[in-house]
């Protein structure tokens, strides 16, 4: 691929944003009745390819436990607010009534002093009892700086996948100030099946995968929450990304002998169309974030914020505000009854895929693509 001149020291790769792709029609349709939403990942089956996002605005033990048992897989943010207190519906209540401006530094200060409260393991275990005790399938999260300490906590909990999330996660992080993660060790002692990222590209993918990832979260998540471009000038465009490690994954099923590892794109996925898009290039499922923040039973009560936004030191996201459009049920499975792709994202997603001729999540990977810049037609 050719580089684009940047300057005389400098050149870049251009690269793709969702909303500068679209899908394409083939000579054959099918019925929207005929199509699969099904995904597959290790031992679990799900009938929609949907995760909740770890975030405290997105998923509590009773969003996650929902969205389970609508066929989706929720998983809670084991350093949020629900395992830091007893009782967080008066923190949430607080946080959600906060000043109305979206960017505060007032508003982030009193969040960074709520979410001061410690980690504590005893509310890990209750909490994942709680998803476990009604039959869905368990899955929580940690960053990679508290993976070490809390692991064990979650692992003897119960917990059936593990999530590893951060902004940026490599199979190699090099530290002179403390022992890092050792991702490959790590992983192979578990027992459950771990889903690792985000990851921007083909090479710390492929990195990633070799460590025995279950499956590779593509971008930094948050995508309407975070300011990561503006505080630290990353960026990662997602059509390009998705469709990089799509690619990493192709090569690794060649390198392993046949060993899949699926993409799951994180960040920037509030629409059935922007759902439509990361599907086709090249994500087995998808986690999402703001699009579920809209659901009446979120407990961000329309406001939707990730842990970036409350980092003791340099926070990089802001609690913002993304409305209310309908129950979780409506917001994933319709009926819909907006316009804007905002409800009934998996009836959007299976109608796109009738139109296009596919039948399978799998398949609909293979559905030609065509490129518009936004403001070029």
């Amino acid at each position: 691929m050719n580089d684009i001149p940047i300057g005389l020291a400098k050149s870049g790769r251009r690269a793709w944003a969702l909303d500068d792709v679209n899908v394409t029609p083939s000579r054959r349709t099918r019925s929207p009745q005929d199509v699969s939403l099904d995904w597959r990942i290790d031992a679990y089956t799900f009938s929609m390819p949907v995760i909740g996002a770890p975030m405290d605005s997105v998923m509590s033990p009773a969003t996650a436990i929902a969205l389970g048992k609508l066929g989706g897989l929720g998983v809670l943010n084991l350093e949020g607010l629900w395992t830091r207190y007893e009782d967080p519906e008066p923190v949430i209540q607080e946080i959600a009534h906060l000043d109305a401006l979206e960017i505060s530094p007032s508003n982030t200060r009193r969040m960074q002093e709520l979410y001061a409260e410690p980690i504590k393991a005893e509310l890990i275990k209750a909490r994942l009892a709680e998803m476990r005790d009604a039959g869905v399938v368990v899955s929580g999260s940690l960053t990679p700086q508290n993976t070490q300490e809390f692991y064990q906590t979650v692992v003897d909990a119960g917990v059936d996948m593990f999530v590893i999330r951060g902004t940026t996660v490599s199979a190699e992080h090099v530290s002179e100030s403390r022992d890092p993660l050792n991702l490959k060790e790590f992983i192979y002692e578990l027992d459950v099946p771990v889903i690792v990222g985000g990851a921007a590209g083909y090479t710390p993918a492929l990195h990633l995968m070799r460590t025995g990832a279950a499956g590779v979260l593509v971008g930094f998540g948050g995508g309407s929450a975070r300011t990561t471009h503006r505080a630290l000038g990353i960026r990662v465009p997602m059509a390009t990304a998705i469709s990089d490690v799509a690619a990493a994954r192709r090569d690794y099923l060649d390198e392993s002998g046949g060993r899949y590892v699926h993409v799951i794109a994180d960040g920037g996925l509030g629409s059935s169309g922007d759902i439509v898009k990361g599907l086709a290039m090249g994500a087995d499922a998808v986690m999402l974030g703001a699009a579920l923040a809209r659901a009446e039973e979120a407990p961000g009560q329309g406001w939707h914020w990730g842990l970036e936004a409350v980092h003791p030191n340099f926070p990089r996201g802001h609690r913002t505000r993304v409305g209310t459009v309908a129950s979780l049920e409506e917001v994933l499975l319709g009926p819909g009854h907006h316009t804007d792709g905002s409800s009934n994202l998996m009836g959007g997603l299976r109608h796109a895929m009738a139109s296009c001729g596919y039948v399978d999540l799998k398949s609909f990977q293979r559905v030609a693509a065509t490129v518009s810049p936004v403001g070029r037609g």
